[in-house]
């Protein structure tokens, strides 16, 4: 039961890996730009959560789905693993949306050129 939420994590981490790769966004599309924006977020994120930890502002909730495995005082294994897919998530969203944005804007010009040419 303890690893429910890890699991969980994982799956959704791997779900979004999987939509990244049939649309080419992030990692499929350059990884290793990706590795190096995933690792400094994930680091950002930690060192944030570091501080806020160190200034007793966050701390860590018992709960029956998590691991219970520390690798700070109250900085669960699940951490780390969860700000890895919030990187990803935002990542996703972003390049999807600017490829969203692009298309959509390719699909103006060509509409706009074509009712100036049928004079």
């Amino acid at each position: 039961m303890g690893l429910i939420y890890l699991a969980f994590l994982v799956g959704a981490s791997g779900c979004l890996l999987l939509l990244d790769w049939r649309f080419r966004l992030f990692f499929w599309r350059d990884p290793v730009a990706a590795a190096i924006v995933s690792a400094i977020g994930v680091a950002f994120f930690l060192a944030w959560d570091v501080a806020g930890i160190s200034l007793g502002i966050f701390f860590r909730g018992e709960g029956a789905i998590a691991s219970g495995v520390l690798l700070a005082p109250h900085l669960p294994l699940e951490e780390p693993v969860f700000l890895f897919f919030l990187v990803l998530c935002a990542m996703v969203l972003y390049t999807g949306s600017v490829k969203v944005l692009a298309r959509r804007r390719t699909a103006t010009r060509n509409t706009t050129r074509g009712r100036g040419d049928t004079r």
